[in-house]
């Protein structure tokens, strides 16, 4: 659609032109929501949420908007995608209908109600397009401000390559650093903490920022003097304000439907933030929302006859419409013919995007209604089938609901007949087709998919060197930011002391305060850093200090992370790198292994759990060879112990979905990870000395977990299964259970019942003593094992108490 002209080449009649462009995309997009709301309403479509009122800024925003640059916004942005030729009237619709095809609806695929935009970053291979040669943007969330966190490391990204330009070493994701990233928000969302933590921390870092909040002083139904103090965020941001010798930003404010006005301050602003990497807040008061928040309620209901007139007369498209006749780019009668002629294109895109949805599902009940005859002219149950067949060909409008609900009905009305195995192979073969639109992506599915990386074990010779472990992690993190340029980890004390554990000493010195730096205490933000940056092509390693705070952060990684290649059906990616440290140490706040509430929020990454310093430089390794984010949990108690040093730091890898057998046994078998490995190890000697001998595996990794089905190849020779871990019960124990003994199928080798030691219910207490009653202890895995081994044989070994 409409491109940004050059001032200095544009005569009246070209300006006339470009102003007319725009009128015709804030009108088409307008006439967009309007049906959309209608098609909503009468049942076509399941929920609207829609940009008009907000249409004017977004032109003038895409005027600024270059090559190269990325979006980070929410979900009213329809004008400025249509403005920057992303989004058009047929695609705005099919993502209304949830078009289950990535090419009717690019945005999501279906997977996201409409008003989710995205571009694509990544062809079809999976691999990076360049996207210095596109507008870009970054897929939206739902989640009030859950697209700031990653705006930062969007803007960052420029800030990175144009310090260090060999990180772009295919140079695909920058030119000199001079993209900028793009935020907007509504105004209630700002009462957001994650706004405000993010505002902070792009400020202390300058970057290339411009974000934007649209100001409808309403938030849903509640007014903004309940939302932001002095019902104004450009005052209560005014300390922000950039002075001389000081960071922070340039804060401007301007009316939403006066359009020179709105155009030069985007301009300027791109300006100052492109040249200069001084981040800028546009406030843009005064905008409207002529049809109320979404399709589920009216704005009639609370607001004012005095405001709904004044948002009749202040719509920023109605504005812009006088300012057009007032400075004779067109006449009333001009601007009719061309409304009425919108309003018909967008009737026909609407007509289009529909009839694209519906028919194959149409095409599909066809093929199964002539299936379905065959079945039924030799069924007992004709009469009952042919009535369902009826029911379904009467449906006018059909979901592959619809089709698959009756097919699978019928066949268990033919169970045993001659038609049951074509129907059972249509149901088989129609859901092989049709399940992957909804399901796919949740990991990459590109030749770049860490699972594929081979394992490379670890050389050492007889001069291999023991040392304490953390100096092997270090070691490892020294070569891969010398062997990887677009590699960098920043978090709080990863910096200039080398993180709490020092397993980064030394390094900020040698790689620079851009590549190993401390952030502030804002672990969501750390995280959104990453996905931006992730993102952009660069390699980043966010490191949250302790696993407890990983809580904070948690939204971001559930919302954001985990899904985008999922949500964008495999056509954006964000390699992002989490470093934690958890499980055993002491106290509520320092030693908390939450893994079941992490593998249940984060499906979409790799959960890795090392119990090892050797083990998990592997696993950063294997990540880096990789397109996919992981979490890796190192553990707190392991820094100090003892390791050999490996001969091939930096290149051994540690395989992802993969178990080892620690301890060979024959008795029974214990699965384990991270510190507690070392408790069991340690049980195990002892139940040695009475005859038990037990074989231990160590999980290692959960998400993906035991890809290869170890597990359950260890319970045909043992045909016992304890699980521990220091998770609350029902934990990870729970979910480890239930991939060996369903998904594995592990229930059919076993000879007692397989149980679970986990940690007591409430967070462990302080001190050794709070350690010992709070998690399982060597006791607590010797009573286990031997109260099972009892149970199998109580006179070899009789009950304990």
């Amino acid at each position: 659609m409409n491109q940004a002209t050059t001032k200095e080449a544009l005569t009246f009649e070209d300006f006339k032109k470009e102003v007319l462009n725009d009128y015709t995309t804030a009108r088409t997009s307008r006439e967009c929501s309007l049906l959309g709301r209608k098609e909503v309403l009468t049942g076509k479509a399941k929920f609207g949420i829609f940009g008009d009122g907000k249409e004017v800024p977004q032109l003038a925003m895409a005027k600024a908007f270059k090559n190269g640059d990325f979006r980070s916004g929410y979900y009213r942005d329809q004008t400025f995608m249509m403005a920057i030729g992303a989004l058009n009237i047929q695609q705005f619709f099919a993502g209304l209908y949830g078009h289950a095809d990535i090419t009717q609806d690019p945005m999501s695929g279906g997977r996201q109600m409409g008003g989710h935009f995205a571009t694509h970053s990544l062809d079809e291979n999976g691999e990076w397009k360049n996207l210095t040669q596109q507008k870009n943007s970054s897929s939206d969330i739902s989640p009030t401000a859950g697209q700031m966190p990653r705006l930062l490391g969007l803007a960052q990204a420029s800030k990175i390559y144009r310090e260090f330009p060999n990180a772009d070493k295919n140079q695909k994701f920058s030119v000199d650093g001079n993209e900028v990233a793009w935020g907007t928000i509504g105004n209630a969302s700002t009462s957001e903490g994650l706004f405000f933590e993010t505002i902070n921390a792009a400020g202390v870092l300058q970057v290339p920022m411009v974000m934007s909040v649209w100001d409808d002083m309403y938030g849903i139904s509640v007014h903004a003097r309940h939302q932001t103090t002095k019902e104004s965020i450009s005052e209560i941001l005014k300390g922000f304000q950039k002075e001389e010798d000081t960071n922070g930003y340039e804060v401007l404010t301007v009316l939403g439907w006066d359009y020179p006005a709105l155009v030069d301050t985007y301009a300027k602003a791109a300006q100052i933030a492109r040249t200069n990497h001084i981040p800028v807040l546009i406030h843009v008061k005064e905008l409207t929302q002529p049809q109320g928040h979404s399709t589920s309620g009216s704005h009639e209901r609370y607001k004012s006859a005095d405001r709904l007139q004044w948002e009749g007369d202040f719509d920023c498209v109605v504005k812009m419409r006088s300012w057009m006749i007032d400075n004779n780019i067109a006449t009333s009668e001009e601007l009719d013919t061309l409304d009425a002629e919108l309003k018909k294109e967008v009737l026909a895109g609407k007509k289009a995007a529909w009839e694209a949805y519906l028919n194959p599902i149409k095409e599909e009940r066809t093929a199964l209604v002539e299936v379905l005859n065959q079945v039924a002219s030799s069924s007992a149950n004709k009469v009952f089938i042919e009535k369902m067949i009826a029911d379904l060909s009467s449906i006018k409008e059909p979901i592959r609901k619809d089709n698959l609900t009756t097919a699978r009905k019928i066949l268990r009305m033919v169970i045993g007949e001659a038609g049951q195995s074509a129907l059972a192979t249509w149901v088989k073969n129609y859901t092989n087709e049709i399940q992957p639109k909804f399901s796919s992506h949740l990991m990459s599915q590109s030749a770049g998919k860490a699972e594929n990386v081979e394992e490379i074990l670890p050389v050492y010779d007889e001069n291999s060197e023991i040392v304490d472990a953390r100096l092997i992690i270090r070691n490892n993190f020294d070569k891969i930011f010398e062997t990887y340029p677009e590699t960098l980890i920043f978090g709080e004390d990863s910096g200039n002391i080398g993180d709490v554990n020092q397993g980064l000493e030394g390094l900020q010195e040698k790689y620079g305060e851009a590549r190993v730096s401390d952030a502030g205490i804002r672990e969501a933000s750390i995280l959104g850093q990453g996905i931006g940056m992730a993102m952009r092509g660069l390699r980043p390693i966010a490191e949250i200090q302790y696993l407890d705070y990983l809580l904070y952060a948690l939204q971001i990684m559930s919302d954001d992370l985990a899904t985008v290649q999922y949500r964008t059906a495999g056509k954006q990616k964000a390699p992002l790198i989490v470093r934690t440290r958890g499980h055993r140490l002491e106290g509520i706040w320092h030693s908390g292994s939450p893994m079941g509430m992490i593998i249940n929020a984060i499906r979409g990454m790799h959960v890795l759990v090392p119990r090892s310093m050797t083990k998990a430089a592997g696993f950063y390794n294997t990540l880096l060879k990789g397109d996919e984010p992981a979490l890796v949990i190192e553990c707190l108690n392991g820094y100090r112990l003892k390791e050999k040093m490996p001969n091939n730091i930096g290149e051994f890898t540690t395989p992802i979905g993969v178990i080892e057998t620690v301890k060979q046994g024959t008795d029974l078998t214990i699965v384990s990870y991270g510190s507690t490995l070392r408790i069991v190890e340690q049980a195990a000697k002892e139940l040695m000395e009475i005859g038990i001998d037990v074989e231990i595996i160590d999980a290692q990794s959960l998400l993906p977990f035991d890809k290869n089905h170890d597990c359950v190849k260890s319970l045909q020779k043992t045909n016992r299964l304890l699980v521990v871990d220091e998770d609350v019960p029902g934990g990870a124990s729970a979910y480890i259970l239930q991939q060996i003994v369903d998904v594995q199928e592990g229930y059919k080798f076993l000879d007692s019942k397989p149980e679970t030691l986990a940690a007591k219910p409430h967070r462990p207490s302080y001190g050794t003593d709070g350690d010992y009653f709070s998690k399982p202890s060597v006791e607590d895995v010797f009573e286990k094992v031997y109260a099972i081994m009892g149970e199998a044989n109580p006179k070899k070994y009789p009950s304990l108490y």
